[in-house]
């Protein structure tokens, strides 16, 4: 199974694929999608939704496994990592690819067994699961994988309750 996770956001957007079969889970890619303060909202999210069609076209995942927005004080942060969140999805439905959602709080359950890690926590965890030699970075790319993580747990979890 090949799971694209997304960290969304507007001025940097994380992703992270993983490729699972059986146990046995690794990296294929994973980096930022970064558009740049300079130019306006609307063009900012069409880079961000191209961004993620190329992707999509390129590796064909299996499933998009999105990060949920959580309440922000500033309303104008929550709007616009709203609006890059559409994208996304607009990207995958697009390109008729199943999209699941989670919550900050799943995705750090998932990934390290408590529901209010920091991120700290999270990106340790992801380095030791994949083996890798340095915490990978952006922290944005790592809050990805992490949601990918989830998806591919939540997805082995149905496969043996439904089973």
């Amino acid at each position: 199974m090949l799971i694209l996770g997304i960290d969304p956001g507007i001025a940097i957007s994380g992703y992270g694929l993983i490729s699972c079969e059986g146990s046995q889970c690794q990296i294929v890619e994973y980096g930022v999608i970064r558009t740049s303060a300079d130019i306006d909202t609307p063009r900012r999210l069409k880079e961000i939704h191209e961004g993620y069609l190329s992707l999509l076209g390129k590796y064909k995942p299996d499933a998009v496994a999105i990060e949920e927005l959580f309440f922000n004080k500033n309303a104008k942060t929550i709007i616009t990592v709203g609006q890059a969140r559409g994208a996304a999805l607009l990207a995958a439905a697009l390109s008729n690819v199943e999209v699941y959602e989670y919550t900050p709080l799943q995705v750090k359950q998932a990934v390290v067994g408590y529901g209010r890690a920091d991120k700290h926590q999270v990106q340790q965890m992801i380095k030791i699961i994949f083996h890798l030699d340095e915490l990978p970075r952006p922290d944005d790319a790592a809050d990805a994988l992490a949601v990918a993580v989830c998806h591919m747990n939540s997805y082995k979890l149905g496969k043996i309750m439904y089973s």
